[in-house]
């Protein structure tokens, strides 16, 4: 992350913070970790300390709701929280069975896939029904989210029934706006003199930005009956890994295709 702080203290009697007051910011060495949930309805912070601390630091929204600006009340521990709002302070060994609290969100920005650009919150905690609370603040900043991985499939129309193996052979493209192996696999069907002949494929090519990447893959029926000059159906699937967001991008397509003889 680019910036961030976290602080909090606790009450004579606190467990969790031991009474103590507690600073951590990355401008002097300590490694703050944010990570969201897709849909934008958690934040967790996870700090590990320059002289070895280390806590974790949660919010949730209730239900399915995305964070927002505003005030949870009636929290309770994440993540056995249900349908409530969510929280949990934890750490250098020490955590609550149960406990309850509140939180204020001033900023919350969110980027595609989870990625937590700003986040700006207070909180307070009670451990096990307790008076004592701890109390503290978090302000998360992250630079503008990278750009994510956008796939394009295409699934050429015409294909060719090979006369010596009987394998259908395909061809088509695929685009992405950024470098990434693509993963291509998929089903030939078709109907030859009233056999149902099916055969799979998979291939996999390096996807550049800037023009359509070419692919051919070819098709092996699955049984003595090889493909045949005609119509058939081909469903292809595109699966391309997006490096800055650590997850596999899907793209799906289902094209009749006109197989000729070769």
């Amino acid at each position: 992350m680019e910036s961030g702080s976290v602080s909090f203290s606790g009450d004579p009697g606190d467990y969790i913070t031991g009474g103590d007051s507690y600073s951590y910011s990355t401008d002097n060495g300590d490694e703050l970790t944010t990570n969201g949930a897709v849909d934008n309805s958690r934040v967790s912070v996870s700090i590990n300390g320059y002289n070895g601390d280390w806590w974790s630091l949660t919010f949730e929204a209730p239900g399915t709701a995305a964070l927002a600006p505003g005030t949870y009340t009636a929290a309770t521990r994440y993540p056995f929280n249900g349908a409530g709002p969510g929280l949990d302070l934890s750490g250098n060994g020490r955590g609550c069975n149960e406990l309850t609290g509140t939180f204020t969100i001033t900023n919350a920005v969110f980027g595609p896939n989870g990625y937590v650009q700003t986040f700006d919150a207070t909180f307070e905690q009670h451990c096990e029904g307790g008076t004592a609370a701890a109390r503290g603040e978090v302000h998360i900043a992250n630079p503008a989210p990278p750009e994510p991985l956008d796939l394009e499939l295409a699934v050429a129309t015409d294909g060719i029934a090979n006369r010596v193996n009987g394998n259908a052979v395909l061809h088509g493209t695929v685009s992405c706006n950024l470098p990434s192996a693509v993963t291509l696999d998929g089903n030939v069907t078709q109907i030859v003199r009233k056999v149902l002949v099916r055969g799979s494929f998979s291939t996999q090519v390096t996807c550049t930005p800037g023009s359509p990447t070419p692919w051919t893959a070819a098709a092996v029926p699955g049984g003595t009956t090889p493909f045949a000059k005609g119509l058939a159906e081909a469903v292809t699937q595109a699966r391309g890994y997006d490096a800055e967001y650590d997850e596999y991008v899907r793209v799906d397509n289902t094209t009749t295709v006109k197989l000729t003889r070769s």
